[in-house]
């Protein structure tokens, strides 16, 4: 059997104020020409379909759009809920959804598989929602007083996963939203994502199924031979920019997994951070390569530039984010601004510590010593005719 496995497409998220959606349905098309050309059986979506529990109309047409054209393919959709789309809206339809197409939302059902045959048998799909402590203890109720962290309810819901596996025999594949450990923290993390105990589920957790198909995080990730993120299929930050978009291709045979292979998906346009002082960034001579591409321009001037985004916008009409860092600013040291402050004797001693502190130990200039010594003397005189 031949499994895609893919995760967190985010219908509905913006980049920075720009929307998203034509950029995916282009790489989705991508995603099902592969699913055609490489007679995929079972295409897993492991969580995070949507970016919001209250997507708009157009998220819902861009997923209705490409569960058809996967349909269309012959393929199985195996589809789960993640902690950013909302298990109901994603499943409220899912009674209906008997041909080929399967989103597993509910966390009773876990050790209930969808089940594909193939000409060595049946392979059964666990779907594993993403679990809130706090929402699915009331579920499992013999076990309130245990279930208290996302290590805890993902550790119950591989045993029913193992429970399940047991009275149905055969391959077994997981599909389940999470942050497990091992997972490589560059990798493009969610926002949400909190990397201490709480929510750190041990890669033991997954022991058992033939593959484990994770979603969460946006990096394609390997944490053993069976236990993989594949993560999103387009860049949704900066930080993501060097990271590969694609999908994973598995292989089961008669024993269980045989091979997985990496299928690279397109980049509709690529993310660029340029780093400099302003007018460097503006004047390079190389700039013309990334006009069609999203630029994050970070200028380290010692101070802020007039107007920087209409003015790079103007040399990059993709500019989407501009961060000034001046030169040498993670070399400040706090304590010693702090001390300063303290033994300053007068207001223009404090201004100055104050801007050499955001400034990189850069002053006031001539001109902005001047102005300030003039604010403070009319501050001066407006106090005595008070």
């Amino acid at each position: 059997m031949r499994i895609l496995h893919t995760s967190d497409w985010h219908i509905g998220r913006t980049f920075h104020g720009h929307s998203t959606v034509a950029a995916l349905a282009g790489v989705l098309d991508a995603l099902v020409a592969q699913v055609r050309e490489h007679a995929v059986d079972v295409v897993i979506v492991a969580g995070d379909v949507f970016d919001s529990a209250t997507p708009a109309a157009s998220a819902y047409r861009l997923l209705d759009d490409a569960l058809l054209a996967l349909h269309e393919t012959g393929a199985t959709v195996v589809m789960t809920s993640g902690n950013h789309d909302s298990a109901a809206r994603l499943g409220f339809h899912s009674r209906l959804l008997r041909d080929g197409i399967h989103v597993l939302t509910d966390p009773l059902a876990i050790a209930a598989p969808v089940t594909v045959h193939d000409e060595h048998g049946p392979v059964h799909f666990y779907g594993v929602p993403y679990l809130e402590p706090a929402i699915v203890r009331q579920h499992w109720i013999d076990d309130e007083r245990a279930l208290r962290t996302q290590a805890q309810v993902m550790q119950h819901a591989m045993t029913l996963v193992r429970d399940g596996m047991t009275a149905h025999g055969g391959r077994s594949v997981a599909v389940a939203h999470c942050f497990a450990a091992g997972v490589d923290a560059t990798a493009g993390l969610e926002r949400e994502v909190r990397q201490g105990g709480l929510d750190l589920v041990p890669l033991s957790a997954f022991d058992g199924p033939d593959y484990v198909a994770l979603g969460h995080i946006h990096g394609r990730q390997q944490l053993s031979e069976r236990v993989r993120y594949s993560g999103a299929p387009l860049h949704y930050s900066f930080g993501e920019q060097h990271k590969q978009r694609g999908s994973w291709l598995v292989d089961l045979d008669a024993h269980g997994l045989a091979s997985v292979e990496w299928l690279d998906l397109p980049v509709p346009r690529a993310l660029v951070t340029l780093t400099g002082p302003l007018d460097e960034i503006l004047s390079d001579e190389n700039a013309a390569r990334h006009a069609d591409d999203w630029v994050c321009a970070v200028y380290t001037d010692a101070v802020p530039q007039h107007e920087p985004m209409r003015r790079l916008r103007e040399r990059f009409p993709f500019c989407a984010l501009v961060q000034h860092q001046p030169e040498g600013a993670d070399t400040v040291d706090e304590r010693s601004y702090t001390q300063r402050l303290r033994s300053a004797v007068s207001d223009v001693d404090r201004i100055e510590a104050f801007l050499e502190h955001v400034r990189a130990g850069h002053g006031a200039t001539e001109r902005e010593a001047e102005l300030i010594r003039e604010v403070l003397d009319d501050r001066v005189r407006a106090e005595a005719l008070v």
